[in-house]
């Protein structure tokens, strides 16, 4: 086992608080995600055999030891999950994600929008009140809040959800000529009355997609309350503080409410208008997702609590103090934000003391 050294992505929706009271400092601007896993983009540090070793690296160097013969099979050389602390202060781009397929089928391709031809599954666990926009509402019932708001320049996008076509009133908002997004979304404010139409237009004020909240399906989570999003789900974090895991990949379309490029044709074809997110209740302490690359378990471990058989994990404690021992006896202190990798080789774990600790796996 190895504590890990991890990054933190300092992307402008972050939290200046969540993150750094954690891991008790203070933030010098936002701070979006602390990444652990061996995405190369950024992968988790440990100091086996050096300071600063990569944890693909060291995957890479010994395969078997560290992902087990059994993973190797099912998803080749590599770590398939990606786990992160993510704290949104703003929201977040509107997106979706590939499936396994398109994902494959659009890198092979060389589209610049898949930069591997991994499927990126996700789940939220929340920590504090997590707010999110995921799925489509039924058609005539966002067609009745478009058509009540009385706006003419309207009209396109409530007579194509009136007849059921989500997706053709969302390519009418992605296409709003720049010129007049401004006015829209002020017209928006004015007539909508939706808090959360208000809150995207005061982050956003030129962007048609503060309209997402009439389209799409609101989402509350309490703490340890767990949202799954599939492939083909849109869907957009507003706010909260949370444990998040997913397929280790960077494929994303984004759909607005960003500054970063929109491929609106792309989008369109792999977004599923009848995909919706999948509430996720512990058993026996674990989150169990369809995506076979990842679980989560959470631990409020006491004494003796065991983690069976043997796996790649990746651990963090959110709270308290945890101890963790391996097959070999091998025993490692867990402190908030602190986290630590362990390999197949190390077997079952047993965990002990008074901390709140998630463990992140491939589906067993």
């Amino acid at each position: 086992m190895d504590l890990l050294t991890n990054p933190i992505k300092d992307y402008a929706w972050g939290s200046r608080t969540a993150i750094a009271a954690l891991t008790g400092r203070s933030a010098a601007g936002p701070e979006a995600e602390l990444w652990l896993g061996a995405h190369p983009s950024g992968p988790s540090l440990l100091s086996r055999g050096g300071p600063g070793i990569a944890l693909h690296d060291v995957i890479a160097a010994d395969p078997v030891a560290e992902l087990g013969t059994e993973v190797i099979g099912r998803f080749g050389e590599r770590l398939p999950y990606l786990l992160k602390l993510i704290a949104v202060d703003r929201a977040l781009s509107m997106q979706v994600h590939p499936s396994l397929e398109q994902a494959a089928e659009g890198f092979l391709r060389g589209d610049h929008n898949y930069s591997d031809p991994w499927p990126k599954p996700e789940m939220i666990c929340a920590l504090t009140p997590f707010s999110a926009l995921a799925g489509f509402r039924p058609p005539g019932e966002a067609a009745a809040l478009v058509g009540a708001l009385g706006l003419p320049a309207l009209t396109p996008v409530a007579d194509a959800l009136a007849v059921g076509d989500v997706l053709a009133a969302l390519r009418v908002l992605l296409g709003w000529p720049a010129d007049q997004r401004a006015t829209l979304v002020q017209d928006l404010v004015r007539t909508s009355g939706h808090p959360l139409v208000d809150l995207l237009a005061e982050q956003y004020p030129e962007d048609p997609a503060v309209l997402a909240p009439l389209l799409m399906r609101h989402h509350e989570l309490a703490p340890g309350e767990a949202l799954y999003l599939g492939a083909g789900v849109l869907h957009c974090y507003l706010s909260g503080f949370g444990v998040e895991i997913m397929g280790s990949s960077d494929n994303v379309l984004r759909a607005g409410l960003t500054p970063k490029p929109i491929d609106i044709e792309e989008l369109l074809r792999i977004t599923d208008p009848a995909a919706q997110p999948t509430s996720i209740e512990p058993v026996a302490d674990v989150y169990l997702t369809p995506s076979p690359e990842f679980q989560l378990r959470r631990f409020v471990p006491g004494d003796a609590y065991p983690v069976p058989g043997a796996a790649p994990r990746i651990l963090i404690c959110v709270d308290g103090v945890a101890s963790v021992r391996n097959a070999a006896g091998e025993e490692l202190k867990l402190d908030p934000a602190e986290a630590l990798f362990a390999g197949a080789a190390d077997g079952a774990l047993e965990l002990s003391g008074t901390g709140t600790v998630f463990c992140a796996e491939p589906r067993m």
